[in-house]
C-alpha cells in the first residue's frame, strides 16, 4: 500500500501529497523540471536567476508584500536552484496553508520581472558568486564540474558567469521560462495534518489558471571524459584536493549499492573509512568526504579535503589507498551487515524531516512518477552482495580513470 496520494489535473500537473497526523506544521513546494543544464550557453546562470527575480513581484504583489506575507504569521518561504530542478517551498501551521499554496502559485507562475529588480538583483547575485569564489571549497567543485563534462551544460556554473548575469534582461526571463516550462512536469508537494482533497481543492483553485506550457525537454547525455590532472595556485593557506570521475545515473540498478559503497568509503558516520585513517588515525585533515551526485543521465563521484601542502601527497596515498581495498578486498559478512544497517539508519532518520520528505516526494515523482518506500529501498538494500560491492568498485575507484583538481597556496 502506497502512503501517499498522487493526483493528475487535466491540465498535466501532479499533485502529491502525504499526510502526517502529529504535526501541525504543513510544507509545501513546486518543483520544476527545469535547471542550469537546460540553459544554452548565453543563458547561463538564468535559472538560478530566475529562482530570486520570483520573490521581486508579480501580477498583483510587489516584492514587499511577497516577503511579509508568510513571515507575518512565523511561515517560511524559500527556493532553490539544481542542475535539473528549480523549486519554490514554504512551511507554515497549518492553518495557514491555503495562504503558502497561493503564494507558491503567485510566485512560480506569475513573476512579471520588473526591469527595475533585476538591475538590482545583479548586484546581488555577483556578490553570491564573489562568496562561493572566495570559498575554496565551493570554488573547487564549481571548478572540477567543468573537468568532469566539458563543454557541457553539466559542467557550467549554476551560478553564471559575470559577462551572462550581467546581460540579462526582462526578455530573457520570458523566453526561457516559456522555452522550458512544460505542465507534466510541474509538481506540488504537500505534507502535513491536512486531508487529500482539501489539499487537492486548493491546488485547483489556484493552479486552474495556469498556462498550458508544451515546451519539450531536449537534454544532451553527456560523452565519457578524458582524467586529467589540474593545479591552481590561489591566495589560500591550505591544498584543497578534489578527485573523482563519472559514476551510475538515476536509472541504473547499481545507484543503490554504489551509494552503500560511497556511504562506507566517506559518507556522514565519523567511523567511514577516509575519515578514520585521514583524520583519527593520522591526524591530517579537519575532515574528508565522499560524495556521489546522480543526474537522470550521468552521475558523479568526488572525494575531498585539504590539508598543509606539506601533506598533501601523504594524503593522497592514504586515499588511494582506501580505494584499492574496497577493490581488492570484499566486504566481510559482519562488516557488509553494519554497512546496511548504518545507510538504513540514515535514511529512516532523514524520513523523519517532513520538510525534506515533501522535497524528496516532488523530485522523486518528477524523475520517476512515483515514490519509494522505506521498506522497498530496505529491500533493495538488505539483497547487496559483498561481489555487488567489489564489482562497483573496480569499475569506479580505478585511479586512471580519475580526475582530481588541487587548489595551492600561491608560492
Amino acid at each position: 500500500m502506497k502512503d501517499y496520494e498522487l493526483y493528475e489535473f487535466p491540465s498535466g500537473l501532479r499533485l502529491v501529497h502525504k499526510r502526517i497526523t502529529h504535526t501541525k506544521i504543513a510544507h509545501c513546494g513546486i518543483i520544476l523540471d527545469v535547471g542550469s543544464r537546460d540553459e544554452r550557453p548565453h543563458e547561463q546562470g538564468i535559472a538560478h536567476f530566475w529562482e530570486h527575480m520570483a520573490f521581486k513581484g508579480t501580477e498583483k504583489r510587489k516584492a514587499y508584500h511577497i516577503l511579509s506575507r508568510l513571515e507575518d504569521v512565523g511561515g517560511e518561504l524559500n527556493a532553490y536552484t539544481t542542475k535539473e530542478k528549480v523549486c519554490f517551498h514554504a512551511s507554515v501551521m497549518e492553518q495557514h496553508f491555503e495562504k503558502a499554496l497561493e503564494l507558491l502559485a503567485d510566485i512560480a507562475f506569475h513573476s512579471t520581472f520588473p526591469e527595475k529588480e533585476i538591475e538590482k538583483e545583479k548586484t546581488v547575485i555577483l556578490e553570491e558568486m564573489a562568496m562561493y569564489e572566495d570559498d575554496p571549497a565551493d570554488a573547487i567543485y564549481d571548478a572540477f564540474d567543468e573537468i568532469l563534462f566539458p563543454g557541457h551544460p553539466l559542467g557550467r556554473n549554476i551560478v553564471g558567469t559575470t559577462a551572462s548575469v550581467g546581460s540579462f534582461t526582462r526578455q530573457h526571463f520570458l523566453e526561457f521560462v516559456r522555452g522550458n516550462m512544460q505542465n507534466s512536469r510541474i509538481v506540488i508537494s504537500v505534507t502535513g495534518n491536512i486531508p487529500f482533497e482539501k489539499v487537492k481543492y486548493f491546488a485547483e483553485k489556484y493552479l486552474s489558471d495556469l498556462p498550458q506550457f508544451n515546451a519539450s525537454l531536449n537534454r544532451q547525455k553527456p560523452q565519457r571524459y578524458t582524467p586529467q590532472s589540474f593545479v591552481q595556485h590561489r591566495p589560500i593557506h591550505q591544498a584543497h584536493y578534489l578527485i573523482g570521475g563519472h559514476a551510475y545515473s538515476l536509472y541504473d540498478e547499481k545507484r543503490i549499492p554504489f551509494f552503500m559503497l560511497n556511504n562506507l568509503l566517506g559518507g556522514p558516520g565519523m567511523n567511514s573509512r577516509l575519515n578514520m585513517s585521514l583524520r583519527e588515525k593520522h591526524g591530517l585533515v579537519y575532515s574528508v568526504d565522499s560524495g556521489y551526485n546522480i543526474y537522470l543521465d550521468a552521475g558523479t563521484f568526488s572525494i575531498y579535503f585539504a590539508t598543509d601542502p606539506n601533506t598533501l601527497n601523504k594524503c593522497k596515498g592514504l586515499v588511494m589507498k582506501e580505494l584499492q581495498k574496497l577493490r581488492e578486498q570484499p566486504l566481510g559478512t559482519l562488516q557488509l551487515q553494519r554497512s546496511k544497517q548504518q545507510l538504513m539508519g540514515q535514511l529512516a532518520m532523514a524520513e523523519e524531516s517532513n520538510h525534506a520528505m515533501m522535497l524528496m516526494m516532488g523530485k522523486s515523482i518528477l524523475d520517476l512518477g512515483r515514490v519509494e518506500s522505506l521498506n522497498d529501498i530496505f529491500g533493495r538494500i538488505e539483497r547487496i552482495k559483498a561481489t555487488d560491492l567489489q564489482e562497483i568498485a573496480c569499475e569506479v575507484f580505478v585511479e586512471e580513470r580519475l580526475s582530481e583538481l588541487v587548489f595551492m597556496p600561491e608560492k
